[in-house]
This record gives C-alpha cells, structure tokens and sequence, in this order.
C-alpha cells in the first residue's frame, strides 16, 4: 500500500454552511489511514490553489446551490480551469462532489450533475456517495440517518435559510458528507495501489 494519498476539498461558500461541510469531507477523508485532506478555497483562485490540486490524488467539489445551479464563485474557478483542461492535467484524478442548500430539495441534484460533468470533462473518475437512501424513504427512516435526503451522485446537505453555519447543515449530513471523503479517500488509496502492483508486473 502507499504511504499517502492527498484528497483536495476544492469548495466555495459563500455563508459559511458549505464550508462547514467541506470540513466533514475533509475529516472523513483525513481518517483513514495513509490518506490526508487539503481543503482549498476556490474564492482565491492563484498559483498556490493550482498546485494543490494538480499534486492531489482526488478531488472533491462542493459548492452551495443558488438557484439551482453552482455559486457564481465557483463557476468562475471551473472556468479558470480550462487551461488545466486544454493540458488534461487531472485526467485519471478521482472527484466526487458535495453541495447545500436551503431547501429539502432545492434542485441539489442539478449541480451534482453539473460537477460530475466538470469532472468528465477533465477526464476524472466520478466515485459515487455508495449509500443507500435513509430518512423518509421508509416509515423507519429518521432524520439522523446518513443519506437522509436520499441522493446517490454525491454527498447533499439542508441548512434552514434563518439558521446559521453554527448550527446547520444537520449532523446526518455532516455525517453524510464524511462518509464520501472517507470513501474517496479509501478509493484513492486502492486506485494508488493497483497502479503500483501494475507497474511491478510490467
């Protein structure tokens, strides 16, 4: 096994939620043994930012959903990446993706897509949340289980529009949203893993 991997939390928020959900993908992915966690701040976009994310083995997007799409924060840092595009330079990266809204619903799923399409485009490998749905999904689901909103592409999270970054998003989904650095993390060590056993056998 390699001794490490390094998981990039690359994230806009623009109220403090999102954030306080990419530091739970950033705990989960730190937990597993050999892997750690870089959270970066797509606000600032400089050279810095750049080689963080061209070093990371995985990369995780979060962004808050505002009228259901990505903020225009981190559009603007998607669309900076097209000279990275141009080069492929993440190309056979792992991504996975996050996001939060005020609403239950609130089109989430819409951005999700959106950022596995960013991913495809820069011809990453899209890892999945890998759970199964919970909350009201069936009458013995609870609002403290993982997936409570029930998506599938990535990791979703609710905070209340009159509640603040200290007391949402909910601990289910920052639970939620560890279990997908986790799982990114684990993803990646496997991927490293395989790509060494390979070049010895070549």
């Amino acid at each position: 096994m390699p001794e490490n991997v390094t998981v990039a939390v690359a994230f806009h928020s623009g109220y403090g939620h999102t954030a306080r959900q990419a530091r739970a993908v950033a705990a989960g992915a730190g937990s597993v043994p050999g892997a750690q966690a870089e959270l970066c701040d797509v606000a600032v976009v400089n050279d810095q930012l750049w080689e963080t994310l061209a070093s990371a083995d995985a990369i995780v997007f979060g962004t808050p959903t505002y009228m259901g799409s990505q903020s225009a924060v981190f559009q603007a840092f998607a669309e900076a990446s097209a000279p990275i595009w141009m080069e492929q330079g993440w190309a056979g990266k792992l991504a996975a993706g996050f996001t939060n809204s005020a609403g239950v619903n609130g089109d989430k799923l819409n951005v999700l897509v959106s950022l596995s399409v960013f991913a495809a485009q820069h011809g990453m490998n899209w890892v999945s949340l890998g759970l199964p749905p919970g909350g009201e999904y069936s009458t013995t689901g609870t609002p403290e289980d993982l997936n409570r909103l029930g998506g599938f592409l990535g990791a979703m999270a609710q905070s209340p529009s009159d509640m603040g970054p200290g007391d949402s998003p909910s601990g289910a989904d920052l639970r939620t949203a560890e279990h997908l650095g986790r799982r990114l993390a684990e993803t990646a060590l496997e991927q490293v893993a395989g790509r060494t056993a390979l070049a010895l056998v070549r």
